[in-house]
């Protein structure tokens, strides 16, 4: 009997402080909701009645315990503010409220979040200034604040955050120096302070940052000598549109003058008018306007110190006073809810993610560069591969999130069983093609799926789509491969065009598309010292894109190197539908060049006839050269009959049904090159 009361005692104690928890959780997450979405438009699932771990709460995840783990939000229209209620989530590991429209400030409170590693505020209209409170969250290994209209200085309490690997404050109206302290952040590697208004000089000791790989500081005011430490970053160093910057051994800046600048230190320093060359120490977390005349710059007078010391003395009063009041409740909270048995407050590692039950997929648990590149193995990684050669190719989930507006159904261009293409904006301004595969359309072995992305990096040609880079995330469990966009569509929206209903191609147009698409196959076939010989392995009118000088280039070019068999397989039901198939193909079931040339053929006659589907008709019409058979009747015979008769007889040899009897596309190639009215 004795030994059961204690047992039962402590069974009621922690029932109690569960759900005294849940409790709390859950007016936190009302309060939220009230604040976030006042209207009651988008968190509508968010009930006092509902069970926030349930899967019910839109965007909410819950860990093994019980206990609110996550909140993703991302793009979900919000136009309300953050709550300080916040506060009240503190097992809280990742908040996730990116591209909404929530205004007003940050509240000091997010601050309690103390578990919290990632925090995602950007692509809003926040307002105010950076909380220094956020430099007391220890947890934090990605903050994320870009696209605001934050003011204010940098707080240099941000340099306490020992865990944090990114900094994102890009595109705000910051001013004052870069604090010092920054440097002291031994595991960021990536900080952005582009497009603000900040000026000094770059502290020395931020460019002693070991693991620094980014540095962004583009279109601010900035001036003095750049550290050259910063040189080993190379393209990772961003400093365009700082007139006041100098320094040796980059390329775009002028020495600096010894008398003029001094060297670097990890002291901030401004340089202005009536400096005589002296740098003038500014704090660090000063919000300082540019540096006034010194006639508009005075001293309070005497009289004025009165007023200003009592005011000091009686706020001074009055804070002690709330201090005091508010450490008494905290006390009597802390003994009423104390007892023998205490929930332990760890937060999910990255490891232990995968028990954190969610929503809607997962959220993004981190988003950013990593040394190395296990693929689709980390949810940190997007793209961060070792090899030099994969430098350029690398983006960020951030990137292709902001580029697409977070897959904004505007920007779909279209979907398949295996992918989605959407239009994009990068930050320098060019539009892109983000094609988005689901994990499990690609090939699972890591070796070969590099290989595969080895031999995309690998393709140049001015008829081919050019691959800017690539990105994989396993919080996502996709792949994103970013191509130029081309603007005027595929080939098959100038094929079966109805006289007025659509744009009929000029005869020359159609040659140098026939041309075009020649060479890009030619180049894919051919074998090089850092490309191997391609086959393409799904030709077809969908896969000639046409740019604004009406160029073709062949997209989806060594695709199929990154896509399981049965994907693969699943993507010839169309193209043997459409008539590109060739006739090899179904007693040998592999593709080789001759595959693909005979593709092509497929190719030139729909060029020629302006029709989708191939008839027997046009093949026997280019035989005869019957040309009303085979020639598009919109073209009303502007046309040459030399050129025509040409290209429909290299159709014809490309559809041989013997692929010994057709030609490889090097000829193809000659052969148009042999014809100077082709050229």
């Amino acid at each position: 009997m004795d030994s059961t009361v204690p047992l039962f005692f402590i069974f009621i104690l922690f029932t109690t402080q569960c759900c005294f928890s849940a409790n709390t959780e859950l007016r936190a997450l009302l309060d939220m909701k009230a604040a976030l979405d006042p209207d009651d438009k988008y968190l509508s699932s968010w009930t006092i009645n509902g069970d926030r771990c349930d899967g019910s709460f839109e965007g909410i995840a819950c860990n093994e315990k019980g206990q609110i783990a996550n909140i993703s939000l991302q793009g979900k229209g919000l136009s309300g503010k953050v709550s300080s209620a916040i506060a009240g989530l503190k097992h809280l590991t990742g908040l996730y409220l990116h591209y909404n429209s929530l205004y007003g400030d940050i509240p000091r409170e997010i601050a309690n979040l103390t578990l919290l590693s990632d925090l995602y505020l950007n692509m809003n209209n926040l307002s105010g200034e950076i909380p220094p409170e956020i430099g007391n969250m220890g947890s934090l290994q990605v903050l994320q604040l870009c696209y605001n209209q934050l003011t204010g200085s940098i707080p240099t309490q941000l340099g306490s955050l020992k865990k944090l690997n990114v900094l994102a404050l890009q595109s705000n109206q910051l001013t004052g120096a870069i604090p010092a302290r920054l440097g002291d952040l031994g595991t960021l590697m990536r900080l952005d302070l582009s497009f603000n208004r900040l000026f000094g000089s770059i502290p020395m000791k931020i460019a002693d940052a070991p693991l620094l790989e980014v540095l962004d500081i583009r279109n601010n005011s900035l001036s003095g000598n750049v550290p050259l430490a910063l040189k080993r970053l190379n393209n990772g160093f961003l400093f365009q549109n700082n007139l006041g910057l100098c320094g040796s051994g980059f390329s775009s800046l002028e020495a600096c003058n010894t008398s003029d600048h001094h060297i670097n230190s990890n002291r901030p320093e401004v340089y202005g008018p009536g400096t005589t060359g002296r740098p003038r120490e500014i704090p660090e977390t000063a919000n300082l306007q540019l540096p006034c005349e010194p006639t508009q710059c005075s001293k309070p007078s005497k009289s004025q110190r009165g007023p200003i010391l009592v005011g000091l003395i009686v706020v001074t009063v009055a804070l002690s006073a709330i201090g005091i009041l508010t450490f008494t409740q905290y006390r009597r909270r802390k003994q009423k809810l104390g007892s023998s048995f205490e929930i332990s407050d760890s937060g999910l590692s990255i490891d232990q993610a995968k028990g954190v039950y969610r929503k809607n997929g997962s959220p993004l648990i981190s988003l950013e560069y990593a040394n190395g590149w296990d693929p689709l193995a980390d949810g940190r990684n997007c793209t961060g591969f070792a090899q030099d050669i994969f430098q350029s190719f690398r983006f960020n989930l951030e990137e292709v999130e902001t580029a697409t507006q977070y897959f904004s159904e505007v920007n779909l261009l279209g979907k398949s069983n295996f992918s989605a293409t959407y239009k994009g904006i990068l930050r320098d301004g060019s539009a892109v093609a983000i094609k988005s595969i689901s994990k499990t359309s690609c090939k699972s072995d890591d070796a070969e799926f590099l290989k595969g992305l080895n031999i995309l990096a690998s393709l140049k040609h001015e008829n081919l789509v050019r691959l800017r880079g690539f990105c994989c995330s396993k919080a996502r469990g996709e792949c994103f491969l970013i191509y130029d966009f081309v603007p005027n569509g595929n080939l098959l929206r100038y094929l079966d065009v109805k006289d007025g209903d659509g744009q009929v191609l000029e005869w020359s147009t159609r040659v140098s598309l026939i041309k075009g698409i020649a060479k890009g196959i030619a180049y894919l076939h051919e074998c090089k010292v850092n490309k191997p010989a391609l086959v393409h392995q799904n030709i077809s009118a969908e896969k000639v894109l046409i740019d604004q000088w009406f160029n073709p280039l062949l997209s989806d070019s060594g695709l199929h190197n990154l896509l399981t068999n049965d994907i693969v397989f699943a993507a010839l039901k169309a193209s043997a539908a459409m008539g590109y198939l060739a006739p090899e193909y179904t007693n040998t079931g592999r593709f080789t060049e001759k595959s693909d040339v005979y593709a092509y053929g497929v190719l030139v006659f729909q060029v020629l006839s302006g029709k989708r589907k191939v008839t027997s008709f046009v093949r026997l019409g280019a035989e005869s050269c019957r040309f009303q058979d085979f020639i598009d009747p919109n073209l009303h015979g502007r046309f040459f009959e030399y050129e025509a008769a040409k290209l429909a007889r290299i159709a014809w040899l490309c559809t041989n049904d013997s692929p010994i009897e057709r030609p490889s596309m090097e000829v193809v190639v000659q052969e148009l090159g042999n014809c100077s009215s082709c050229l």
